[in-house]
């Protein structure tokens, strides 16, 4: 396993993140595509045994079952002080306990954070996490609010970092001034959509990641698994995923053409599509670990070989070709 430096921090994470919405009570939640417990188990070990230390999940996924599969799962196979451990506040859990939803059981409130960060930390089993993430803007509270209650959970000790997921680039780059401007704690990642699919985040995102040191950890980069196979073919989770349904809509042509491109190379090169795939994130000097979803031993070893993937300047340029601009996906 190869590990990096998270940003600019001094933060040691394995290349590979492991994204934990694959886990959790299917009945729970808008995920009925996930594994439960006795399945998900299995995984998060040999994550941990091929050298992962770095495992992502939220709050909201699978009504907080995630959580908590993967707080017992490293408690069982890992020492705490191992692991990178990540959550994320924003979307509310499904259901209160009267089967509504509730007010400030969502958004960036002073409120909401401080009850989440807890509720989180209470599913998880742990006294900390090492990065705390936004998981959407919140049109509704003030930057200024959000960022003062994120500085006093890391002051708390509840959190060693924090970090932002999906946005515009003007929101992002509001956010790191609000925090510079007041001495609050700064964004030290980028959690947003990337792949050869949707190269939207390549215009202004990742420019100034890269300015800002900060580091980029993108989800879906093999497009919820439509890289890795014929276009024709489907999933159970691409059929029952509707948020994954608006990701990719109006460029189908355009799109078509990038995954016969990564199966031409993978076939040339003798490999899985995921590797090469997956090669082609890696190689951004921005990104620091790709967050990878794996419901299958072979996605997670996929995942670890794509390290060792180096393609040629001729590749990159064959895979990017027929890309086309594409509206803005994934913010909400």
């Amino acid at each position: 396993m190869d590990y990096t430096k998270l940003g600019r921090t001094g933060l040691d994470v394995s290349r590979i993140c492991l994204g934990c919405m694959t886990y959790g009570v299917p009945e729970r939640g808008a995920h009925p595509w996930t594994l439960p417990e006795e399945a998900a188990r299995p995984l998060i070990r040999q994550a941990i045994e091929v050298g992962i230390n770095f495992f992502d999940t939220a709050n909201s996924y699978s009504d907080g079952t995630s959580e908590e599969i993967v707080g017992r799962a490293l408690r069982d196979f890992a020492r705490r002080d191992e692991i990178v451990l990540a959550t994320k506040i924003y979307f509310p859990l499904a259901f209160s306990e009267r089967g509504q939803r509730t007010p400030n059981a969502s958004g960036l409130s002073r409120k909401a954070i401080f009850q989440g960060i807890d509720a989180s930390l209470r599913r998880l089993g742990t006294d900390y996490v090492d990065l705390y993430q936004i998981h959407r803007w919140d049109y509704a509270t003030p930057i200024e609010e959000t960022m003062e209650a994120l500085h006093d959970v890391v002051k708390a000790g509840k959190a060693r970092y924090i970090g932002a997921s999906s946005m515009f680039a003007w929101q992002f780059a509001k956010a790191l001034h609000v925090a510079e401007r007041n001495g609050w704690t700064r964004f030290v990642t980028m959690q947003n959509h990337l792949n050869l699919l949707y190269r939207e985040e390549e215009r202004e995102m990742l420019p100034l990641c890269r300015d800002e040191g900060i580091g980029v950890i993108p989800w879906s980069p093999l497009a919820r698994g439509r890289l890795t196979r014929d276009w024709d073919s489907g999933s159970r989770r691409q059929d029952l995923d509707a948020f994954g349904k608006t990701l990719y809509l109006g460029t189908e042509e355009s799109d078509r053409q990038v995954v016969e491109t990564v199966a031409r190379i993978a076939a040339a090169r003798g490999l899985p599509r995921a590797q090469v795939a997956l090669a082609w994130v890696l190689q951004k000097a921005e990104v620091s670990a790709p967050i990878v979803g794996a419901s299958k031993p072979g996605h997670i070893d996929d995942a670890v070989a794509a390290l060792d993937v180096r393609l040629t300047a001729e590749e990159i340029a064959a895979l990017e070709g027929p890309y086309v601009p594409h509206a803005v996906a994934g913010f909400s």
